[in-house]
């Protein structure tokens, strides 16, 4: 029987390694294909293939188990579960100032700016359209001048005409659609997630490959319920901290 093939995987040895590889195996199960085989290699295969001991392959393993993501069964094998997907995001409503003010507090470098093709993963938010203004910015400590986060924001054409570099470099983003384009802002939608800093996220903030990122995505639609912009923001672990608070009516 075929088995399914996770992706490769380089460990950054100053993080546990149960967690990269878990990590790094749960991102290979959320992202397979209809086609690809349930069944995955063995303890000691899965091993090898990321170059840990099969204790800490088990311990990865486990954590999968917990998830719902995998099942073990006794000299039959581990499968993947064929429902397996990531959990839904937690949904929270505020203004559109708490935002603003989420967005404020450090100082903004624009990295680059320009039109690019609508990246594939963004393209249900802009039907229609083959190019957006891609920004990338990097906010830093007023005081001690550390990388705390980097951002890509993906703005329609009509808009970006109506935003200059220095308006970045001064306000957040969500600030210069409102008063700078003059959009209207209807809603914006928040999703955080728990990541691993990749090379370019590894560079900008001066951490260490892997080291534990929260990544943010805000999708922000005017009033016709149309997306104006799709900000991705990278923010290191140490410096940031998401707070909810649930008030009984």
């Amino acid at each position: 029987m075929s088995t399914f093939a996770p992706d490769s995987l380089t460990l950054n040895r100053k993080l546990p390694l149960w967690y990269q590889v878990s990590q790094s195996l749960r991102a290979s199960i959320l992202g397979r294909r209809p086609e690809d085989p349930l069944r995955l290699p063995t303890e000691d295969a899965l091993a090898a293939h990321y170059g840990v001991s099969v204790l800490t392959m088990r311990q990865a393993l486990k954590e999968l188990e917990a998830e719902g993501l995998i099942t073990r069964h006794r000299r039959r094998g581990t499968f993947i579960e064929p429902s397996a997907r990531s959990g839904a995001p937690v949904r929270l409503l505020g203004s559109v100032d708490a935002i603003v003010a989420q967005q404020s507090g450090e100082r903004t470098e624009v990295l680059s700016h320009g039109p690019v093709p609508v990246p594939g993963a963004l393209a249900e938010h802009f039907p229609g359209l083959a190019e957006a203004v891609h920004y990338r910015r990097l906010r830093c400590d007023e005081t001690t001048g550390e990388p705390v986060n980097w951002a890509e924001n993906f703005v329609r054409p009509d808009l970006a005409g109506r935003i200059g570099p220095a308006d970045l470099e001064r306000w957040p983003m969500t600030k210069v659609l409102r008063d700078v384009a003059g959009v209207h802002i209807g809603r914006i939608t928040d999703t955080v997630q728990a990541r691993l800093a990749d090379p370019e996220t590894a560079r900008l903030l001066q951490v260490p490959l892997l080291s534990p990122i929260l990544h943010y995505t805000g999708v922000t639609r005017d009033e016709s319920g149309q997306v104006v912009d799709v900000a991705l923001i990278r923010y290191r672990g140490d410096r940031f901290s998401f707070s909810v608070t649930v008030e009984a009516q």
